[in-house]
């Protein structure tokens, strides 16, 4: 559900692992927006979403205080590794290929891929016969996209954004037959912001694990074990005191 199959940094990362490792009292997150509703900023300008939410209340039951820094995702590993950040929480899908780089935490929410169509769409299954000649849009750099690319790039026209919204945009002007998105960011910018212009075809999309992955988890570097047990701890206090499910049913209803 975002993202990024990263070209391989092990190098960089067992340097990293190298350094002393450290108490914090301070955490700075690097976060890619838009990604509503996982993380966005509102109308009066302030950063939300799920994810924010979430680790600003890890980072409350911890006792830390937390920092957002807004970072592309095609360079968001690279920033963690640099020491722009201490850790990434930005709907980063949990999979082989960024272990090898990163440490990830405990999932903490899994999110299904999902196909969107204008109304009225021609397309009403996904299979290379009905994709044939049309033009997908996905994020770029994205395992959706690498997933679309292995699956469907052979006989469809794939498209490839830096952000959902600019790729709503061109399916908005018919320059793209459909997307690929992580359900919940097509429910809200497309069925629920423009509401009977769009639909969802075919079934929902979880595998295979290499592309989707174990769910979300927060990324932080090698040496860091320490700093991600304790968010792990917390997360785990945060399932069980409730307030997990609250911040979940405020960007997504009841489970």
């Amino acid at each position: 559900m975002k993202k990024l199959l990263t070209v391989s940094l092990l190098g960089l990362a067992i340097a990293a692992g190298t350094a002393q490792a450290r108490d914090y009292d301070h955490v700075r997150f690097g976060v890619d927006i838009p990604y509503e509703p996982m993380e966005y900023r509102d109308a009066d300008g302030e950063l939300t979403g799920f994810d924010i939410d979430l680790g600003n209340a890890l980072c409350a039951e911890i006792g830390v205080t937390c920092e957002w820094i807004e970072q592309e995702w095609d360079g968001i590993i690279p920033g963690l590794l640099a020491r722009n950040y201490d850790a990434i929480m930005s709907s980063m899908t949990i999979n082989d290929e960024r272990r090898q780089t990163v440490l990830f935490s405990d999932p903490y929410i899994t999110i299904p891929g999902a196909w969107f169509a204008p109304a009225g769409s021609e397309i009403e299954e996904i299979n290379e016969e009905a994709l044939a000649d049309k033009s997908i849009g996905v994020q770029r750099g994205t395992t959706f996209d690498s997933y679309v690319t292995d699956n469907y790039g052979s006989v469809a026209n794939v498209s490839r954004y830096s952000t959902a919204d600019d790729m709503v945009l061109d399916l908005q002007s018919q320059r793209l037959d459909l997307v690929f998105l992580e359900f919940i960011v097509g429910q809200v910018t497309l069925l629920e912001n423009h509401e009977g212009e769009y639909q969802v075809v075919g079934e929902m999309v979880t595998e295979p694990e290499e592309y989707f992955g174990e769910g979300f988890g927060i990324a932080f570097r090698p040496r860091d074990e320490a700093l991600a047990e304790r968010f792990n701890e917390a997360l785990a206090t945060l399932k069980e005191d409730g307030t997990y499910d609250e911040i979940f049913e405020r960007y997504f209803g009841e489970e």
